[in-house]
């Protein structure tokens, strides 16, 4: 049987977190493989506190029609991001320990070397992210204030 890899990413984004339980790289790659997944309702059960709670003020202002407080490029480290020069250029590497992880991907943006922090947390079997930590830019998505 022949399967290609890029027709089940489409499928996999639609599995709710628990379901794609495996390491804390595999819980992260679905950020970079389709654009703005974080700030998606969707997926919000891919996370934890305290980027959840942010995440979720971040819609309720929204929801009053207002722009948001967020970066609409978070997993890009908040670049104006040319995804095939991301995707060229896209690295991981994890540690692990216990139930707490952390996630490196290393990409090009903006012709420019960028590296993010994932900080994850096991949940049952599954990996949910906690955190989100620009190694270049020096934020973090906790540090937001979304009230």
């Amino acid at each position: 049987m022949n399967v290609r890899i890029g027709a089940l990413v489409p499928v996999l984004l639609l599995l709710p977190a628990h379901a794609l339980a495996g390491t804390a790289t595999e819980a992260v790659q679905p950020f970079y493989a389709h654009p703005g997944l974080e700030l998606e309702a969707s997926a919000r059960d891919r996370f934890v506190d305290p980027a959840f709670t942010i995440l979720n003020q971040n819609d309720a202002i929204k929801a009053t029609g207002e722009e948001g407080c967020l970066d609409p490029a978070l997993a890009f480290d908040d670049t104006d991001y040319d995804l095939a020069e991301v995707t060229a250029s896209l690295g991981f590497s994890e540690t692990v320990n216990g139930n707490e992880a952390k996630v490196f991907a290393a990409f090009k943006a903006e012709n420019a070397p960028h590296r993010m922090q994932w900080r994850l947390r096991k949940v049952g079997d599954a990996w949910k992210v906690a955190d989100l930590v620009s190694m270049t830019g020096d934020w973090a998505l906790s540090q937001f204030n979304c009230q």
